[in-house]
């Protein structure tokens, strides 16, 4: 594996999407751990960490009250959009804050959902060392976990998910099933983050 070559990819480990917060997905701090321990093996490895957040305006699209099918989660401000307590940031080298146009309901890291529109993540990847894998963990597995992995992969990255590091809605039931089998049709691999230690 080239470290330098590499990125790690925390997707959204944010209060409401933990124990506890409006859109809580089950078990969802349990990706906290071996997140920690992963961003630590990239940064002192020379590889890249990225977090992205939910970071919506009030009255969001894809909230119930404007029609959408989510609660209220992740607006911009509020402590339920803040990172997770005790995820470990100090490896940190990029923050990414997306979804926060109110009338776009978007999932990937990557792209707004016209699939034209960037966030930024592909051109700050390309720069410098020029990034060729992503190895993804965080929240929620169904959802922007999917839809970001997927976009890398359409991006020409060579994509990993870290089965251990991610969780999922499964709303509607099975979407989680559905999810992984998507990833591994487009030539995502699935493996567990102990074979990056």
């Amino acid at each position: 594996m080239n470290w330098l070559k590499s990125a790690l990819l925390m997707v959204d480990v944010q209060n409401d999407f933990c124990p506890g917060g409006s859109l809580a997905v089950p078990d969802g701090n349990a990706v906290v751990e071996p997140l920690n321990i992963l961003s630590k093996r990239f940064f002192d490895a020379g590889a890249l960490v990225v977090v992205t957040q939910d970071w919506h305006p009030s009255g969001h699209s894809s909230f119930v009250e404007s029609g959408g099918i989510w609660p209220e989660h992740c607006v911009q401000g509020t402590e339920g959009a803040r990172l997770y307590k005790e995820l470990n940031t100090d490896c940190v080298h990029f923050f990414l804050r997306k979804g926060w146009r109110t009338n776009v309901d978007s999932y990937s890291s990557f792209f707004e959902n016209d699939k034209i529109t960037t966030t930024g993540l592909e051109g700050f990847l390309r720069s410098g060392t020029g990034i060729g894998s992503v190895f993804v963990g965080g929240l929620a597995t169904d959802y922007c976990v999917l839809y970001t992995l997927l976009d890398a992969v359409r991006l020409g990255f060579k994509a990993f998910l870290l089965k251990d590091a991610v969780r999922g809605v499964d709303y509607p039931t099975g979407s989680v099933e559905k999810a992984l089998k998507r990833m591994q049709d487009a030539g995502v691999q699935l493996i567990p983050s102990g074979t990056l230690l």
